[in-house]
């Protein structure tokens, strides 16, 4: 009998004895996130001890996936009684196990419902950034409220305030009451934000409340810059600083429907995605992929290996730049009358050995051309006729035999002569003739101005336009000391004018 039960008891033991298997974490909640998150626990004199030890419970669950530390998720937890409690700040845990052995330590403060203070201390020693323990700048901040929703006392313009800096509200009420002030309390959208859940169920709601603290604090991990057609710079977050290891990096072309890089059929020796591999050190945050091939799809994977902590794979898929031959692009970065400066690019002195730039007046000019090298992307084009119109081709002869032209239309300004000379001829005490030569070429009219130059009358004049026949005018009712401009018009521009100042208080005439 005793040798019988005996072995009862060792097999009791054995059905009772806790698993060794550890908790794995959700796929993707390991080195999602960055931000701080305070979790106001109410645990005054409603909140019995058997749900105070359930909601620790919770706590413990929900945050036990979560990478810990300065570059990861930081956590805090504050009481609610008469004498709010702080019982851990943002900057004391940076391990799970730190983390775990003090939600087990957490005992009530018991008391009056005193959640007006606990937010003004929540605010002050926690979600304010730069304060001393307080929230990191930049990096998402939330608060998780836990209550029995028992006499809360008037929340609403504190977690208003709260709101209001950026800080993101969620609640989860063990009570079943004061459905709409919390409601208004709570970040929206509510139905995600917002839990109702007996206190022995709490963990039907582990899940749902970890993804939308997620949703909040993602950091973008993983990012791929300075693109190109044959390279990339993969670039991530230092997670493993001050850590042992190193990061693996696999990169390969994604074929038309392909999964990718560690994707179905991606596997070395199975037919799939040929991928390179590199490594870099833990200290590292970018990478250098190359020998890429041009308008291709690729994706990236990121794992960083460590023997201190877990942590995700992280993926990523890119394109690369299509291959854009020289001349892609021509344009005239200076025009004058008689020469135009043609720019070309993109440059690419690697590839192009030369230039062949050709133009010829529009429409059956004389055909001219010039030959530069191929480390040029402009030149000048001279002894050109005025006001005309060129086409000009640029050919680049790439040292792969390749040859890509590309052809635009370019103008010479016109000439625009200016006015010749110009005299005024006082008559009377306010009348004046104007006399001018004119000038050449597509000449369209002239415009004349007149204001007076006393300062009381400055600002006060007139102008008038004529037809490109006129060669005098005559102007009356002027002010004393009147200062009288003509310009030659031409059909792109106005060409160079001449001014007088007519003197009404002598027979002396001046002249420009």
């Amino acid at each position: 009998m005793e040798s019988r039960a005996l072995a009862t008891w060792v097999l009791l033991c054995a059905l009772l004895r806790p698993s060794g298997t550890q908790n794995t974490a959700p796929e993707g909640v390991l080195n999602c996130c960055e931000g701080d998150v305070l979790f106001l626990l109410d645990s005054s004199g409603s909140v019995s001890s058997y749900e105070h030890s359930r909601m620790l419970t919770f706590l413990s669950e929900l945050l036990l996936p979560f990478s810990l530390g300065e570059d990861q998720v930081r956590v805090g937890l504050l009481q609610v009684g008469t004498r709010p409690r702080l019982e851990f700040g943002f900057d004391t845990h940076r391990s799970q196990s730190g983390l775990q052995g003090a939600l087990k330590n957490v005992k009530p403060v018991r008391g009056d419902t005193n959640t007006v203070e606990a937010l003004r201390m929540a605010k002050e020693l926690a979600l304010t950034p730069g304060a001393a323990g307080g929230a990191r700048e930049g990096l998402p901040r939330v608060l998780v409220w836990l209550t029995d929703g028992v006499k809360p006392g008037d929340v609403m313009g504190p977690m208003a305030r709260l709101r209001e800096e950026g800080v993101a509200v969620l609640v989860v009420s063990t009570g079943h009451g004061n459905f709409q002030v919390l409601k208004q309390v709570v970040t929206p959208p509510v139905e995600s934000n917002l839990y109702f859940v007996d206190i022995d169920d709490m963990s039907i709601i582990t899940d749902d409340l970890r993804d939308a603290i997620i949703e909040i604090i993602r950091a973008e991990r993983i990012t791929v810059r300075d693109v190109a057609t044959d390279s990339a710079t993969l670039q991530w977050r230092p997670v493993l600083s001050g850590l042992t290891g190193y990061y693996e990096i696999r990169y390969g072309s994604v074929p038309p429907g392909g999964a990718g890089v560690g994707g179905s059929g991606t596997s070395p020796g199975t037919g799939g995605v040929r991928y390179q591999r590199l490594t870099q050190a833990a200290d590292s945050s970018s990478a250098r992929l190359t020998g890429l091939k041009p308008d291709t799809t690729y994706s990236a994977t990121l794992t960083p290996e460590s023997n201190d902590q877990a942590f995700n794979t992280l993926s990523i898929t890119f394109k690369t730049k299509p291959d854009v031959l020289s001349p892609a692009v021509v344009t005239v970065s200076e025009s004058g009358q008689t020469s135009i400066r043609v720019s070309w690019g993109p440059s690419q002195p690697e590839r192009v050995s030369s230039y062949h730039v050709e133009y010829s007046a529009l429409p059956r000019g004389e055909l001219h051309s010039v030959t530069v090298a191929g480390t040029q992307d402009s030149t000048l084009l001279r002894d050109l006729q005025p006001d005309t119109t060129y086409l000009v081709t640029v050919s680049a002869r790439h040292t792969s035999g390749t040859e890509k032209a590309m052809s635009v239309k370019v103008c010479t300004q016109e000439v625009t002569p200016a006015l010749a000379d110009l005299q005024l001829t006082t008559l009377g005490s306010d009348e004046v003739q104007v006399d001018w030569s004119g000038g050449a070429g597509a000449l369209r009219g002239y415009w004349l101005t007149w204001e007076g130059q006393q300062s009381s009358l400055r600002g006060q004049g007139s102008a008038l336009y004529l037809p490109p026949d006129s060669l005098s005018t005559r102007l009356t009712r002027l002010p004393p000391a009147t200062r009288v401009c003509v310009s030659p018009i031409y059909r792109t521009a106005r060409g160079e004018g001449l001014c007088c100042t007519a003197q009404f208080h002598s027979n002396a005439l001046s002249y420009g």
